[in-house]
C-alpha cells in the first residue's frame, strides 16, 4: 500500500477509473452480444437497431480513452459486415 498522501489518492483515482472502465466494457460486450444474437435468429432489423446502440456505445468508449480509434473502429467495421452480410 502507498505511504504518501498524494500515493494514496493516486491509488483510489486508478481504482475509480479501473472500475468506470470496466463497466464501459462489460456493456459493450453485452450489446455486442445482443447484434450477434439477433444475426444468429436472422433478424435484421433488431440487428441494425441493436448495433446503432454498440456503435454510439464504442465511439463514447473512445472518446473517454477507453478503447483506441483503431479499435473501435475494427469492431463497429466487424459488426456491420456481419449484418450486412446477413442480409445477403
Amino acid at each position: 500500500m502507498a505511504n504518501h498522501e498524494s500515493a494514496n489518492k493516486a491509488y483510489r483515482q486508478s481504482e475509480k477509473k479501473y472500475a468506470r472502465n470496466k463497466s464501459r466494457k462489460s456493456k459493450i460486450k453485452t450489446l455486442t452480444k445482443k447484434v450477434l444474437d439477433a444475426i444468429n435468429q436472422k433478424d435484421v432489423e433488431s440487428a441494425k437497431s441493436a448495433f446503432i446502440l454498440v456503435q454510439s456505445e464504442i465511439m463514447k468508449a473512445v472518446s473517454k480513452k477507453v478503447f483506441k480509434l483503431n479499435t473501435a473502429s475494427r469492431k463497429v467495421s466487424s459488426l456491420s459486415n456481419l449484418i450486412k452480410n446477413s442480409v445477403s
